[in-house]
């Protein structure tokens, strides 16, 4: 199958071709037929697979089809909804380059940033808004933008805008769009919310899949190390010590843990940068470039960011701390089987965290692996991995090795039980992360 197959027009293809996308993904061939037929549409699809192309070529090609006329002032023809900034600034860049011969407009507005020149372009009218939900519901409360000249909606990441707490918002935004209109849905997961906010939604639409999140996770290697809640910033610093981690993303479940983390890595000598809700426009962005140059080695994000970074070869996925929702393990980890590829994920998994990570086994249908080998089960029960023993060693749990006897933890030794973190070169890498990727 080739784009041309699919029905787009010739303006389309040489965008296509200029960007050496010749081959339609499984979204894109399943998902752009009926999009073009004018149906609506319900598409399960993770990030990294096209589905931005999915969505993006059928509105361009049924507006530039439409007759001509100049945009009205404030009223977009077509509507993209998405929950972050980078994702809605990734989605406005593809609307950009496949519409680069079609006499369309399109702009991107979002929050963190200042409104009057998102204003000014809607003002000057156009034909594609990409908006994220709080920014854009701003602009209406403001009438700033109307919505009744919309014939393309589009929600993109529908379960994350729930989990982000934007339901009230997307409700909001869907009550001021035309009864008659074109709808489009797409999401990573399909929970029960989504489901109900489909139905009200979309008309008779038409419900396509790919890549289910099983396939992508089977692509990409796992194992996760029990480690004291205490200890976790000193192993991220010794795991990083390993050359082959070249490219990392590691998540944390707060704001200002991000920022502690990326503290702590920055005083070991190490580039990282912070991405986080808190964190202004211009330092996200400045964030991710300086992570997809190169500059910066390691990005330390929340959730926010999990499904809004579309960067290319990346080695590894790092979850400080385990998320608390199953489906947000799976778009982490991601990150690092983009398109397809294969990747390395590591967890820094405490004992508190024991239930998140049954959950994770359970919705991935998969057992996760401890580094050292041997399932997760065998681990003490408050998640911690045991001081191992030579044969005749100390009650303690000491050990004795060469005529010495290492001390336990409590009186300065390396025991792996807690405490202090053992007394090793920062730079050293642990030892039983020497993964490969399958």
């Amino acid at each position: 199958m080739t784009f041309a197959g699919l029905g787009l027009n010739e303006a389309l293809l040489r965008a296509l071709e200029a960007r050496a996308h010749t081959t339609p993904t499984p979204i894109q061939m399943k998902a752009i037929p009926p999009a073009l037929a004018g149906r609506d549409l319900i598409g399960l699809a993770q990030t990294g697979t096209g589905k931005t192309a999915a969505f993006a070529l059928p509105i361009l090609q049924a507006l530039s089809a439409a007759p001509a006329k100049k945009p009205m002032p404030l009223s977009p023809r077509a509507l993209v909804l998405a929950p972050t900034r980078e994702l809605a600034a990734q989605i406005g860049e593809s609307f950009r380059a496949y519409g680069r011969d079609l006499p369309l407009r399109h702009t991107v507005i979002f929050g963190g940033v200042g409104q009057r020149p998102q204003a000014d372009a809607l003002r000057r009218g156009i034909d594609v808004l990409v908006a994220t939900p709080g920014r854009l519901k701003d602009l209406l409360q403001q009438k700033l933008c109307r919505l009744d000249q919309v014939t393309h909606f589009v929600l993109d990441e529908a379960d994350r805008m729930l989990d982000m707490g934007f339901i009230h918002d997307v409700r909001t935004v869907v009550r001021l769009l035309p009864r008659q209109r074109q709808s489009l849905l797409f999401s990573a997961t399909m929970p029960k919310a989504v489901e109900e906010l489909a139905q009200g939604l979309l008309q008779s639409p038409v419900r396509v899949e790919a890549t289910p999140e099983v396939i992508t996770v089977d692509k990409i290697e796992q194992r996760i190390l029990f480690v004291p809640a205490a200890d976790k910033r000193a192993t991220l610093v010794r795991l990083l010590g390993d050359a082959t981690m070249t490219r990392v993303i590691v998540f944390t479940r707060t704001k200002h843990g991000a920022d502690r983390v990326t503290q702590h890595l920055e005083k070991a000598g190490i580039q990282a940068a912070a991405i986080h809700g808190n964190k202004t426009q211009g330092a996200r962005v400045k964030a991710l470039e300086g992570f997809r140059s190169g500059r910066v080695r390691v990005l330390v994000a929340t959730d926010i960011a999990a499904r809004g970074i579309d960067v290319r070869e990346i080695s590894h996925v790092v979850n400080f701390e385990l998320p608390n929702e199953p489906e947000s393990y799976v778009h982490r980890i991601g990150r690092t089987a983009r398109a397809g590829a294969s990747g390395i994920a590591i967890s820094l998994v405490d004992g508190a965290e024991r239930a998140y990570l049954r959950d994770i086994e359970k919705l991935t249908r998969r057992r996760l692996m401890p580094a050292g080998g041997g399932p997760a089960e065998a681990m003490p029960a408050e998640g911690m991995r045991a001081p191992h023993k030579h044969a005749g060693g100390p009650k303690n749990g000491g050990h004795k090795h060469g005529g010495h006897k290492h001390k336990s933890r409590k009186q300065g030794g390396h025991g792996l039980g807690g405490g202090k973190p053992a007394e090793r070169p920062a730079h050293a890498p642990v030892r039983p992360m020497a993964v490969r990727a399958a």
